[in-house]
């Protein structure tokens, strides 16, 4: 087992010197590697953790896992949007944070080829279910035993890269949830061999989502497109109720810069509704309805980000009304009951029965998230204050 760490150095000019200085380094991952014996290879792949990954506060935490085929190709952009769009650094947080998992090319026309392409010539397509076979019997479990991670996956493709997350989109098991299936080459899957796949789909397929997007390559990419549109308005006519896919056509983008524009967008489609704002938030009913709403679209529970229920207990408790301020219970309890290993819940909660007098239950959940975080200062003091009044 490798591990290497993968950086970006930053150089800062100087103000009184021509000469750069070295400040450090900005760390955007680490590389490892696993040995398949699917495959009968090394296989490398890189990781991006989520900011909170390593704060102590944040020890409880699982994240999703997100999946990127072309690993070498996309990793820094992939990375680094995920982190900005998930990050409370930037306050956009549209997405959960994510562990980003980057696999490395060995051959890429073997491996995300699902059907054996005959040519004049040989060669070794076909690859595509041993490839799947390596990611969810081996990498998985690996990356399960690791890093924290939940048991909600993505899967990420361009290219051939597509044409593989499609293909395992349509498998009757699979332990991916989501795809994003960008520009995929759908060269080989001609009409005959596409209805065939799709008259074996199961509605298993439909308990997954998928983002398709295709990319104006003008007069040469029109078969392309039409079979991308084929392809879903095939699914959309196989699923009884809405099917959770989306499609996007990018006129201005060809082959190659569809990418990073397509992963913004088909990632938010994804989570689209996972970003609310606290100021769209009437009530805990309303939220927890949200949120099931978003969880029944995606399959799978999706509780209301700690954060965001945080911010609204303390705006209600920091409201002059009587009213808003017992509701704020409400927020706090709630996050303590999602959240029941979060040392801040436990702190918040203490500190909304503090301020409406209940001294017991405050000093109950501040001795709660003293014990889940023993550098908890604001707890450490709360608890001698409280033993000392009572």
């Amino acid at each position: 087992m490798s591990k290497n760490v993968i950086v970006v150095l930053f150089f800062l000019l100087g103000l009184s010197q021509a000469k750069s200085q070295d400040l450090g380094q900005i760390v955007i991952g680490t590389k490892h590697s696993i040995t398949s014996n699917i495959l009968s290879e090394e296989r490398e792949y890189w990781i991006s953790l989520p900011d909170s990954y390593n704060d102590p506060q944040s020890s409880y935490k699982r994240y999703p896992v997100l999946v990127v085929l072309d690993g070498n190709l996309h990793f820094r952009t992939v990375a680094t949007m995920t982190n900005y769009m998930s990050s409370d650094v930037y306050g956009s947080r549209d997405i959960p944070e994510m562990i980003v998992v980057a696999i490395q090319n060995v051959d890429r026309r073997r491996d995300f080829t699902p059907d054996k392409i005959i040519t004049v010539r040989e060669n070794n397509t076909g690859g595509g279910d041993r490839f799947m076979g390596f990611l969810e019997d081996e990498l998985l479990p690996e990356l399960d035993k690791k890093f924290r991670t939940a048991p909600y996956r993505i899967l990420y493709g361009h290219s051939l890269g597509g044409l593989l997350a499609s293909h395992a989109y349509m498998r009757k098991e699979t332990l991916f949830n989501s795809f994003i299936a960008v520009d995929p080459s759908f060269g080989t899957w001609d009409s005959e061999t596409m209805d065939k796949k799709l008259d074996s789909l199961t509605d298993r397929s439909f308990e997954r989502f998928i983002y398709i997007a295709t990319a104006n390559w003008g007069k040469r990419n029109i078969r392309n497109r039409d079979r991308h549109v084929r392809f879903y308005e095939a699914l959309n006519s196989k699923c009884e109720g809405k099917l959770p896919a989306k499609l996007e056509y990018f006129e201005d983008e060809d082959h190659s810069s569809v990418p990073v524009v397509a992963f913004h967008n088909g990632i938010s489609a994804i989570f689209e509704g996972y970003g609310i704002s606290y100021r769209d938030v009437e009530s805990t009913e309303q939220l927890i309805q949200h949120f099931q709403e978003l969880s029944k679209r995606l399959s799978w529970n999706f509780l209301p980000p700690e954060y965001l229920v945080n911010q609204l207990g303390y705006r209600m408790i920091q409201s002059a009304s009587d009213g808003d301020r017992s509701k704020a219970l409400e927020y706090f309890t709630m996050n303590v009951e999602n959240y029941p290993e979060s040392s801040n819940a436990h702190d918040s909660l203490g500190e909304a029965h503090e301020t409406l007098g209940n001294t017991e239950k405050a000093l109950e959940h501040y001795i709660k998230s003293l014990e889940l975080d023993p550098g908890n200062e604001h707890a450490e003091m709360k608890i001698k204050e409280l033993e000392r009044v009572n």
